[in-house]
């Protein structure tokens, strides 16, 4: 595959069923099957208070870590919602995603909004 290769998923619902079936789920076999060179959830709004508090999402993202899918949090999501703690004692890197997510939908790379 190209370098360019890069899958963004932008995970902004608390549906559990769409967060472990769809966003997780697609994550973690698109890099198991090398479908994508670089796989990056970005967790954002209501999605950040699932992760901080579902084991069954929690077991999930330490597995698309461990495959290599990069989990990034918004920073101003999980102070707001309390739960930055806990994103990053999963693994999670908290940071500022603003500027990163304009700069890729205006790279032209693949984002994906569930």
């Amino acid at each position: 595959m190209g370098k360019d290769k890069k899958l963004y998923i932008l995970w902004v619902t608390d549906n559990l069923i769409s967060s472990e079936k769809m966003v997780l789920l697609y994550a973690i076999n698109s890099k198991i099957n090398n479908l994508w060179d670089e796989v990056h959830v970005i967790i954002w709004g209501a999605s950040a208070k699932l992760a901080a508090e579902n084991k069954v999402i929690q077991d999930e993202i330490e597995i698309a870590l461990h495959h290599g899918v990069k989990v990034t949090a918004c920073k101003g999501c999980v102070e707001q919602l309390g739960v930055k703690d806990k994103l990053q004692w999963l693994g999670v890197e908290v940071k500022s995603v603003g500027e990163e997510l304009t700069k890729v939908l205006q790279e032209g790379y693949t984002v994906l909004t569930i």
